[in-house]
């Protein structure tokens, strides 16, 4: 069975490009850039440890050459060296230390303050992309990948900086004591370099895949659990269970070919490139030429050459790593340069709430217009209706309302400013939305209520009491203060719309705006939806997006939408006088059905 890898997995069966590279280190530079000086000080820190860790080898050379072979055993000077070589080794630990927890605390709070702005940015992101974004990688954006790009730190700053360092210090120690011998090293270091490349060429596909696969396993799983009852009662279980065997087939294999080429060319290879030197430099001691070397220098060629090699280890183990780490902040860096919602500054406030609209269309597609030049004028403090048949626009001049989308052609102004010119802070405070679906947190009732505004408990109470949920809140275990659960669990569907409606009108807004929030809930919390409208009626410009005609049977005007055109407005009886017309024939059907339900609900009650 094929495997399906989303879009983004595909991007990590490739090596990084050049452009990724450089958006990675760009991404660096800018989220470590308040850190500079803690940078400056790890990488000085780094430098340190890497010159202590060259004398060590040093130290034991005169120690071997001085006092050992001739058997000059003075008191003092072994002594001397012995502190020497034990104080610089510590020294090397003790600065790594330092070093480490520098640069971990550079990373730590670079990465937080990354996952900080991109979840800012991805909020303030206007409402069209994400008609097009996929939640679960806008997801992984924010979390996994910003914590990968934590490990481009690390590795970059310490593993591989590191392991350059203590390469330099070695050759250069090296150069110092014997200029021939330390050539013989460098001689051989091009086949590690060669193993690297090799290593790199086998594993990096192996590693891509099976990271890749294992998203696509995490998907599997997250998706069979939230459909468990949908498979049960479909008889899926089975086919599921062979698609997961198949993927979990797939990254055993690729597992498997990652772990063979580590096996094969990351320690044995290059374990036996670090036996060739080391054959190599005994071996120099057997030449003609090599009367003059000495005991103590073999010793410190040989501790040099496990600095030479080992270096270029750990660096190889971070290649692949650190290619999904510079893909990963490539990606982050791609969805930052996502335009934000531009934001203005218009010092006046919405204080009336009049609502106009002046020929105003729009389209997702431009080519194919959903609302045609719609001209309306919304007094301020008046209760509108927008009605209309499945696809007329209802949703659609909503969503402009609310300036999640800007017209292609005329304007939509609010106490005579157009949405545009507006400060965001502005229209959100005095512009109130009651969903369709009501959105509530995993917190109490008061939480869910105040959103984070800090408002007076009062205020909040207030609120819930106009939406004409205030007792259904006083009735639960804890009042205000109970968690409503994932999703408000322990509420009905009509409390949990009144509690979107308690939410809005918490912010005291000029303009109200409601989408279709009566279409999912019972008749009973449909008049209480209408009485809390009757209230504000006068006080707060109230449009009202309806499905149920009854809704909006007492607004000021019912404003009719036929093919993002307005079609017809007037109050509920002058639109019924109008034989033939849409909002006559929608009430008739409507009417229709509702009788018709109420004929099997009767008929289930006696058959009861």
């Amino acid at each position: 069975m094929a495997i399906a890898i989303d879009s983004e997995d595909r991007s990590d069966l490739r090596p990084a490009r050049p452009d990724e590279r450089r958006q990675a280190l760009a991404l660096l530079v800018r989220a470590a850039r308040p850190d500079r000086r803690q940078v400056l000080w790890a990488t000085a820190w780094l430098l340190a440890a890497g010159a202590l860790e060259a004398l060590g080898p040093i130290f034991g050379k005169h120690l071997i050459d001085a006092h050992l072979v001739p058997r000059a055993f003075d008191a003092w000077p072994i002594a001397l060296l012995l502190a020497g070589y034990l104080a610089s080794g510590c020294a090397a630990s003790g600065v790594r230390y330092v070093q480490l927890v520098r640069l971990a605390q550079v990373a730590m709070r670079a990465v937080a303050r990354l996952r900080g702005h991109v979840y800012a940015h991805v909020l303030r992101l206007p409402i069209a992309y994400f008609d097009r974004a996929i939640t679960g990688q806008l997801v992984s954006r924010i979390t996994n990948d910003t914590e990968a790009v934590k490990q481009l730190y690390v590795q970059v700053l310490f593993e591989m900086l590191q392991g350059l360092t203590v390469l330099a210090g070695a050759i250069a120690a090296m150069a110092w004591l014997d200029w021939r011998l330390m050539l013989i090293v460098l001689a051989l270091v091009p086949a590690t370099v060669a193993i690297i490349w090799g290593y790199q060429r086998l594993a990096s596909a192996p590693v891509a895949r099976a990271r890749a696969l294992r998203s696509e396993l995490n998907a599997q799983t997250a998706e069979s659990i939230a459909g468990v009852a949908v498979l049960q009662a479909a008889g899926a279980v089975p086919r599921f269970c062979a698609r997961f065997a198949s993927a979990n087939e797939a990254y055993f294999r690729a597992r498997m070919g990652e772990i063979r080429a580590n096996a094969w060319l990351l320690r044995p290879a290059l374990d036996l490139v670090s036996v060739l030197l080391v054959v190599a430099v005994i071996a120099a001691f057997g030449a003609p030429t090599a009367q003059a070397l000495e005991v103590g220098l073999l010793y410190a060629f040989i501790a040099y050459i496990a600095r030479v090699v080992e270096p270029l280890i750990q660096i190889t183990m971070q290649f692949s790593a650190l290619q999904q780490s510079v893909i990963a902040a490539a990606r982050v860096n791609a969805l930052l340069a996502e335009g934000a919602t531009a934001r203005v500054t218009h010092a006046r406030r919405i204080e009336r709430g009049r609502v106009a609209l002046r020929a105003v269309s729009f389209g997702y597609d431009p080519t194919q217009p959903v609302l045609h030049d719609l001209t309306l004028d919304v007094p301020a403090g008046a209760f509108f209706g927008i009605v209309g048949a499945t696809g007329s626009g209802k949703s659609t001049l909503l969503a402009l309302l609310l300036r999640f989308y800007s017209p292609q052609a005329g304007r939509i102004e609010i106490d005579g400013i157009a949405l545009a010119q507006m400060d965001d802070a502005h229209f959100r405070a005095a512009v109130g939305v009651v969903p369709q679906e009501p959105f509530l947190l995993a917190a109490s009732a008061r939480e869910n209520i105040d959103m984070g505004r800090g408002l007076p408990f009062a205020d909040i109470v207030a609120a819930a009491r106009a939406a004409g949920v205030h007792e259904a809140i006083e009735r639960l275990p804890q009042g205000y203060d109970t968690p409503l659960g994932e999703t408000g669990a322990l509420l009905s569907a009509g409390q949990k719309q009144l509690i979107a409606l308690a939410r809005a009108l918490a912010g005291r807004p000029r303009v109200l705006l409601l989408d279709e929030a009566t279409a999912r809930i019972d008749s009973e919390t449909e008049q209480r939806v209408q009485q809390a409208l009757a209230q504000l009626r006068g006080r707060i410009t109230v449009i009202a997006i309806a499905h149920r005609l009854s809704t909006v049977r007492a607004a000021d005007r019912i404003v009719v939408l036929s093919h993002g055109r307005i079609a017809e407005q007037g109050t509920h009886e002058q639109l019924m006088a109008i034989e033939g017309g849409v909002y006559q024939r929608l009430y008739q059907l409507q009417r229709i059905g509702e009788n018709a339900a109420a004929r099997v609900d009767g008929a289930s009650d006696r058959d009861g």
